[in-house]
């Protein structure tokens, strides 16, 4: 049954079984003390205990409780951030194309099946320096990354290593005006050494290897790295083999410095860096500036992209990916960097704000606070490397305002606007839900579902050439004060739709509950519907039940839920509201 309480659900069973996420590790959690596992590796091996929170996975829409404590500090904080093997060492120079020599589900002495490649590309990789990844990081503390709950990667049939990416990268400046259609020149400007962290997160087996990797730019708003894209898409990331790669591409990160928004408990974890939490393991790692991130999220993904850290698997398809801040990276990347370097096949860009991160120079931490009131922007239209940009409702008028660079659906780009979701929920803060005081109960919509169906449909648009339809888009009301267009219930009207909004027992809405906290902002709320009203739209359980039952239906034949996730759906249910 829905907790209405804490606005989290436990024990929702997701297609691809549990994937539990090591958190962070401030003054007092049970993660201080873990022991690394061999290689750096994290899992029951490496000494990792706690319930995993309730992914999407086979078993059907009953729920059970899990046993499970909640995870602050550095837990809370990933929810703040998102606003906001064998080794196999590449360095020097990668030119040119990459076969498709990755692979999946060959019997043993067969030859693996070649991967599909990228057939949307039309020019190729420009080629250029690579990161060093030859040095895996160990010992310490194990790995840090900013999550709401422990990682178990071993009931997926996957393993994680952290290597030192190394080398020499090149800061960018603009040459000509940044206008508003995104078709921007960059042009390099001055280089610096780079010593920053890869994570790793990959299939154990070699021939589960699909060919993919999702390279996720790492959250930094809230003042440590976090990995909101692996919350949001781990399902079906591990059920289809992709490859995982974290980059700590800015420099907060790694050596610290001002952060945006610190979460309640993350005082003595934000903005510190990774090389101060844990100097045993981290301490040899340095960072140039964000002036510097740009090019070094490139020459890590030419690393992957060549099988360094992949245990000898050579990907044919390398997509980018990023939420919120690392979203607005990710545009600037798309309209000024990937002109000049082709480097990837597809960009996932999810929660963007109006504006791309502005270039900054020096040693200076990105200004995110320009991006969000910068030139709206919207993506170039004139490469060939598709976006699918999912956004949440209250992406488009809250905090980011992406309703201010709304573009058509065109040949390489698709908008999914979804209603009744937040820019964070309860599903990116697992056990943390009930610690956000926002005066209500913070959004519970199942923007993952439709997040893993925007996965598999930019794959199958980059190997297929087939582009995902063109999604209906959320309603905004005209004139100098837009507004979102809702019904009676304050349900959004348009946009993607989702069982729980179309079939409602609760309201659920991008809108902020009364504590105007820059998070509670964020996190939208889920508002149980009157008796009264239940009894107007549903004269019993069984009508409820049908009408939801289709509902999920009607999702998946859309091809905005995976057939995949019936049962992630099916949970949202809520028919004990109705008594």
């Amino acid at each position: 049954m829905k907790n209405f309480r804490t606005g989290s659900r436990y024990g929702r069973a997701e297609a691809g079984g549990p994937v539990r996420r090591r958190s962070g590790y401030p003054d007092g959690t049970d993660a201080a003390g873990a022991a690394a596992g061999p290689g750096g590796a994290t899992g029951p091996a490496a000494g990792l205990g706690g319930a995993g929170r309730g992914h999407d996975g086979a078993g059907g829409r009953g729920r059970r409780r899990l046993s499970r404590r909640p995870m602050r500090g550095a837990g809370v904080l990933a929810c703040a951030a998102v606003l906001l093997p064998a080794l196999a060492a590449c360095s020097g120079d990668v030119t040119g194309g990459r076969g498709g020599s990755g692979g999946s589900g060959s019997a043993e002495g067969e030859h693996p099946e070649p991967a599909p490649t990228a057939v949307t590309r039309t020019v190729p990789r420009a080629g250029g320096p690579a990161a060093d990844l030859s040095a895996e990081l160990t010992g310490g503390r194990g790995v840090f990354i900013g999550a709401p709950t422990p990682a178990d990667l071993e009931p997926a049939g996957y393993v994680q290593h952290e290597y030192a990416a190394v080398g020499t990268a090149t800061s960018y400046r603009a040459a000509g005006e940044l206008t508003p259609d995104g078709r921007w020149t960059f042009a390099t400007d001055t280089t610096a050494p780079y010593r920053t962290r890869v994570l790793v997160r990959r299939p154990a087996a070699a021939d589960r290897f699909s060919g993919t990797v999702i390279v996720e730019w790492l959250n930094v708003s809230g003042g440590v790295d976090a990995d909101p894209e692996w919350t949001t898409l781990q399902e079906e990331i591990t059920r289809r083999g992709d490859v995982w790669v974290g980059v700590s591409a800015q420099r907060i990160g790694v050596l610290g410095g001002p952060v945006l928004v610190t979460a309640p408990g993350g005082e003595g974890v934000s903005g510190r860096g990774l090389r101060a939490l844990d100097p045993a393991r981290y301490g040899s790692l340095s960072h140039p500036g964000d002036g510097y991130s740009f090019d070094i999220y490139t020459q890590v993904a030419r690393a992957v992209g060549a099988g360094a850290g992949l245990g000898g698997a050579k990907p044919s398809v390398v997509v980018a990916a990023g939420e919120s801040q690392s979203a607005a990276a990710l545009v600037t990347y798309y309209n000024g960097v990937q002109p000049l370097t082709r480097e990837f096949d597809g960009f996932f860009v999810h929660s963007r704000g109006s504006a791309g991160l502005p270039l900054v120079t020096g040693d200076q931490p990105a200004d995110l606070a320009g991006a969000l009131q910068g030139t709206p922007t919207i993506f170039r239209t004139d490469l060939d490397a598709p976006v699918l940009n999912p956004q949440t409702e209250s992406d488009l008028l809250g905090v980011l305002n992406s309703y201010k660079a709304r573009q058509p659906d065109g040949d390489r780009f698709r908008l999914w606007e979804v209603a009744g979701t937040a820019h964070a929920d309860a599903h990116l803060l697992g056990p943390n839900a009930s610690a956000m005081n926002c005066g209500v109960p913070v959004n519970d919509g199942p923007m993952h579902v439709v997040g893993k169906a925007g996965l598999r449909a930019l794959k199958t648009w980059i190997t297929t050439g087939r582009a995902p339809e063109v999604a209906p888009r959320i309603e905004v009301t005209a004139g100098g004060t837009p507004a979102i267009r809702r019904d009676s219930d304050g349900i959004a009207v348009g946009g993607i739709r989702t069982p729980p909004v179309d079939v409602p027992t609760a309201v659920l809405t991008g809108e902020p509950g009364p504590d105007a906290s820059i998070i509670c902002l964020l996190l939208g709320s889920t508002k149980p519907l009157p008796a009264a009203r239940l009894a107007a739209l549903y004269s019993d359980r069984d009508v409820y039940q049908q009408r939801y039952d289709a509902a999920v239906e009607h999702t998946v034949s859309a091809g905005y839920a995976l057939a995949d996730d019936r049962a992630a759906l099916a949970g949202f249910a809520g028919p004990d509201a109705l008594g």
